[in-house]
């Protein structure tokens, strides 16, 4: 393969794109260790060593950090991967040495993400969140039927902070709620509900 560009990042990184649509991103002395250099031509020995003693070890040492200072999905991690010119062979590498030790699981990530915010959060708002997060639809249902999600209770605290009072609102003050609590992610029916008895709990 052969080195059609190299193109600077900052003061120590630059972008090395192949002529095999490979795009790597090496510090000033990696680029001078290898010999890489426009228009020259890598050899698959130097290409694997490249993968092999620098990007792997650094994929590894970037997700530990990220790691630290949060919790985050295996598709979290090969998209921050990939946002850092990472080739996928070492991001489908990295992932699997996480998941093989078990630094990441997304079934008890998406359990304590609804530990956390099922208080707060309609069951919408929560499956849209971790569907965006890269957990797949089944394995969403079966926690939030291991957790269920009281969204009735949440749109009552709702209607208490807005000093809401069904019997002296009019329409437009129920429309107004409604769609309020719809862009939430919460149901008409479910809402409807509690306004229904809202003045009773009251």
């Amino acid at each position: 393969m052969t080195v059609t560009e190299i193109v600077p990042i900052d003061k120590r990184r630059s972008k090395v794109i192949l002529d095999e649509d490979f795009t790597l991103v090496l510090y000033r002395g990696e680029l001078k260790k290898f010999g890489v250099e426009e228009g020259k031509f890598i050899t698959e020995e130097t290409y694997q060593k490249i993968i092999d003693d620098v990007l792997r070890k650094r994929a590894r040492e970037r997700v530990f950090y990220l790691l630290k200072s949060s919790d985050k999905t295996e598709q979290e991690l090969r998209r921050k991967l990939k946002d850092g010119w990472y080739p996928q062979e070492v991001i489908d590498g990295t992932m699997d040495f996480l998941n093989h030790h078990r630094f990441i699981n997304d079934e008890s990530y998406g359990k304590r993400y609804v530990e956390y915010h099922s208080a707060k959060r309609s069951k919408r708002q929560i499956q849209y969140e971790l569907q965006k997060k890269g957990l797949d639809k089944e394995m969403i249902q079966e926690i939030m039927e291991e957790q269920p999600v009281d969204e009735e209770a949440q749109v009552l605290a709702y209607l208490t902070k807005k000093h809401f009072k069904e019997k002296e609102s009019d329409a437009k003050e129920r429309s107004k709620m409604m769609a309020a609590l719809g862009r939430k992610g919460y149901s008409y029916e479910t809402v409807a509900r509690v306004m229904a008895r809202f003045d009773c709990d009251d």
